[in-house]
């Protein structure tokens, strides 16, 4: 008679407890990555926890197959997706009144209000002249005609203040050190594109005849907190739009929209409201990042359709939307985190 062979193949309650040891250091991992890459925000360690937590739903998925069969892990995954999109997406869709009640803050144009990997629980917005009221928004009647040949021209709203120093128009910068002598000017992002540097000065041009006859853009000094110390930057503090002159309100809401095929940036913008424009029986929203120095429809994207808003922000968890951040691959650096506007 044969003997047993003494190096058998481990039990599968061995298999599974072995199994079950390595999924928590890797969730350990996991977690540890993503707190060194809010903390450190290097793309690595973007880029390593991103893989992580694929490593640790393909163990997952091992371990259920080993220990429950393919028709058990089959129907708990289903349950599992079901149970997630009721609680985390259906019942909060109905509870707040939108189809997307939960988003993630991507850039950092809303500092130091809020951060990338900000987790926002929106609100639907509902009637839109309810919500400009209730929100006093500030609000102005413009005509059809002049809305539309703003529009059809969006080229002449692609500008941005910056300053100039000693007089020389073509040495312009977004940023001034204390004491340095500047004067500020308006000047057109599609001319600058165009022409080399010693030709700036043709690009500087007054408000009146570089931007369209229905709004009109002023700006104002702040100080800038920036990796190298306090600077001074050029901001837009107002506008004008006709007889109604509007300043920069930090209490108003801050909205999320989704852009459209013509807008220059796109995805999901959240930006707080800046004024509301009526258009015969339609509301247009022009929107402004905190932190950016102009606003959004100097960026070429267009006023915003009240039927764009997804919703307007109700509250926000620091970080927690992190970890959505890693699973889409949005790790890298971005344009604008180093450095805040204060008022």
């Amino acid at each position: 008679m044969a003997r047993k062979s003494s190096t058998a193949a481990p039990k599968r309650g061995e298999q599974k407890r072995t199994g079950s040891s390595l999924i928590y250091v890797m969730y350990a991992v996991l977690v540890a990555l993503i707190v060194f890459y809010i903390i450190s925000k290097s793309v690595l360690v973007g880029i390593f926890a991103f893989l992580c937590f694929f490593v640790v739903i393909a163990l997952e998925l091992r371990n259920s197959l080993v220990s429950e069969g393919v028709m058990k892990t089959a129907r708990d995954i289903v349950i599992a997706v079901v149970a997630a999109v009721v609680l985390l997406w259906a019942i909060p869709s109905l509870a707040f009144h939108t189809s997307s009640p939960v988003d993630v803050v991507v850039s950092c144009s809303m500092l130091p209000v809020l951060h990338r990997g900000d987790l926002v629980i929106l609100h639907g917005m509902g009637n839109a002249s309810q919500f400009i009221e209730e929100n006093r928004i500030p609000l102005v009647n413009v005509s059809q005609s002049d809305f539309y040949s703003m529009v059809n021209n969006m080229g002449s709203e692609f500008t941005e203040p910056f300053a100039y120093f000693n007089g020389n128009y073509s040495n312009i910068s977004t940023a001034m050190p204390h004491g340095t002598k500047y004067g500020i000017g308006t000047y057109s992002l599609d001319c600058l594109s165009r022409v080399p540097r010693s030709r700036y000065a043709e690009c500087r041009e007054t408000n009146a005849s570089l931007q369209s006859n229905l709004i009109k853009y002023n700006y104002s000094i702040a100080n800038l907190s920036t990796p190298a110390g306090m600077e001074q930057t050029v901001y837009v503090s107002g506008i004008e739009i006709g007889t109604a002159r509007i300043t920069e309100n930090y209490s108003n809401p801050i909205i999320i929209y989704q852009t459209t095929p013509e807008d220059y940036f796109s995805g999901h913008i959240i930006h707080r409201v800046f004024a509301a424009m009526k258009v015969g029986s339609s509301y247009y929203f022009l929107t402004k990042g905190d932190n950016n120095p102009v606003l959004d429809i100097e960026s070429l994207n267009y006023p915003v359709n009240a039927s764009q808003v997804i919703g307007y922000v109700s509250y926000d968890v620091p970080y927690l939307g992190f970890p959505a951040l890693i699973i889409k691959g949005q790790v890298g650096s971005v344009p604008g985190c180093n450095q805040t506007i204060i008022r």
